[in-house]
């Protein structure tokens, strides 16, 4: 796992839904990305964040990458904008 510095977060992307309850199947290929993550790792100085909280981040923000298979984003705490609760 990720263990991040300073004010540094990981998120994980949240899954999209590609099929609506009543059976439709929605495509993605035009479709914008939604800014909210799972935070999975938060550094020492992210105070106000928890593991397993589901956040919303500004787009464009923070860096991509791939540990075992899985995607991360290692993002500032400053550019995660809201806790959904």
């Amino acid at each position: 796992m990720i263990k991040p510095l300073n004010e540094y977060v990981v998120l994980s992307f949240l899954k999209e839904e590609t099929k609506t309850d009543s059976g439709i199947i929605l495509t993605t290929e035009s479709k914008d990305k939604p800014s909210i993550g799972i935070v999975k790792a938060i550094g020492p100085k992210a105070t106000d964040l928890k593991v397993d909280d589901k956040v919303i981040y500004q787009t464009y923000s923070g860096t991509k990458t791939k540990v075992d298979g899985e995607e991360y984003l290692i993002i500032k705490a400053e550019h995660i904008l809201a806790i959904i609760e």
